[in-house]
């Protein structure tokens, strides 16, 4: 494994322990606990509609701050890495691994209508119940912190920010 570049601010997702943490290089500078995943779980074999939360490294590649959730920072799912298994073992038709290929290379957003599924990111809760949000994992694959997070967390990052859900 590379060594991370000690002044890189990048995010860290623990999917085991709920929690999220922004890092600067190797240490941790802010700390999230119960945050919430995919009511499914990890995987790193995600479909559309599957509510599993895709295991890998991504990059924030745009943020919305009038999403229902209050803001939303979109990862660039699905990555090559996750094309190229599923094309192996028959989740993705060579079509639609050509166009997440094209997109890469040209260095565009993949697409989000493949079977893999899409629009995943980084939100917060918008109107949603935190006492929920405490208690179970109910995004359809999505990150969820609350809407504070979301605010606190958006002064640390930004698009192109490092990803990393293990």
């Amino acid at each position: 494994m590379a060594m991370t570049d000690p002044d890189e601010v990048w995010v860290l997702v623990d999917t085991r322990q709920l929690t999220l943490a922004v890092m600067k290089g190797e240490a941790i500078v802010q700390k999230y606990e119960n945050i919430a995943i995919g009511s499914n779980g990890p995987t790193l074999a995600k479909l559309v509609s599957d509510e599993t939360t895709p295991l890998g490294d991504f990059h924030i590649s745009g943020i919305n701050p009038r999403s229902r959730y209050h803001l939303f920072m979109a990862l660039d799912y699905p990555t090559m890495d996750h094309a190229k298994r599923a094309l192996a073992d028959g989740r993705l038709a060579p079509e639609e691994y050509r166009a997440v290929s094209n997109a890469w290379q040209s260095e565009r957003p993949p697409p989000q209508n493949t079977r893999l599924g899409g629009y995943l990111g980084i939100h917060g809760l918008g109107v949603g119940n935190e006492e929920i949000h405490s208690k179970v994992n109910w995004t359809d694959g999505c990150i969820a912190v609350t809407n504070e997070q979301i605010d606190e967390l958006a002064h640390w990052v930004g698009v192109g920010t490092r990803v990393s859900v293990r």
